[in-house]
């Protein structure tokens, strides 16, 4: 894909895995729309990402639980940029406890937020790509969706579900000249689930790693699809 002037929507696009992609994308000529629920975030990410000079930025305050505000910032990045060519599905939340302990609204929380909210962006966009002849769409998912592990079935249940998606979705729109590809990353330097990112853990990924697979993805030539991504730190502390 030539990546001057697309267009592309970032969820979750404000600090950590979807801030690096929304700037790797921007210094690639890309017009991003971030989406993200704190407007404050959102206005600092836009101006930090505008001082790039590279392709355009704007954002949308919204919570992809909610499919009316995800219409929202699909019609606002049509407006603002004339169309959608690259969706990055990231905005993620974890909930860990065991299913005994988990209260249900925090399971449904996790569910809504990591595949319905998938699924609306998805059931949104498709259309728009079909007009622009293609697109190319990104899901971020979890080596969590292949490893469960205890206290967190919520989130394995979310990544599992996203995985499953995303290959079915993938099968669905590939002669529409749509591509979809799902990243599941392994430990990331983040804020994620109450993390803090710092040195004694510099071992892990960092986000421009994961910025840096979506990038190569998008420059993919069209004969070719990387549909799955595995990526984990090469070096793990030893157990």
């Amino acid at each position: 894909m030539e990546l001057t002037g697309k267009s592309a929507i970032v969820t979750g696009g404000t600090k950590g895995i979807g801030r690096a992609i929304a700037e790797a994308l921007v210094q690639a000529g890309i017009d991003v729309c971030i989406s993200a629920r704190k407007r404050s975030e959102i206005d600092e990410t836009v101006a930090t990402l505008g001082t790039l000079k590279k392709g355009r930025v704007t954002g949308i305050a919204s919570d992809v639980r909610d499919h009316s505000q995800v219409k929202t910032v699909l019609e606002g990045c049509v407006a603002q940029f004339g169309g959608l060519d690259i969706l990055i599905n990231n905005a993620g939340i974890g909930a860990f406890a065991t299913v005994e302990e988990m209260p249900p609204e925090d399971f449904r929380a996790v569910l809504e937020t990591n595949l319905f909210g998938v699924y609306y962006y998805c059931h949104e966009a498709i259309p728009l790509m079909k007009l622009r002849g293609g697109g190319y769409i990104i899901n971020i998912s979890s080596l969590a969706g292949a490893n469960p592990h205890p206290r967190m079935a919520a989130y394995n249940a979310s990544k599992f579900g996203l995985n499953g998606f995303s290959e079915a979705l993938m099968q669905e729109v590939r002669h529409d000249g749509i591509k979809v590809s799902y990243i599941m990353p392994g430990s990331v330097n983040t804020e994620f689930g109450g993390d803090t990112p710092s040195e004694e853990k510099s071992w892990q990924l960092q986000p421009s790693d994961i910025a840096r697979v979506v990038i190569d993805l998008l420059r993919h030539d069209e004969r070719s699809l990387a549909s799955r991504v595995e990526i984990r730190p090469s070096k793990p502390p030893k157990k």
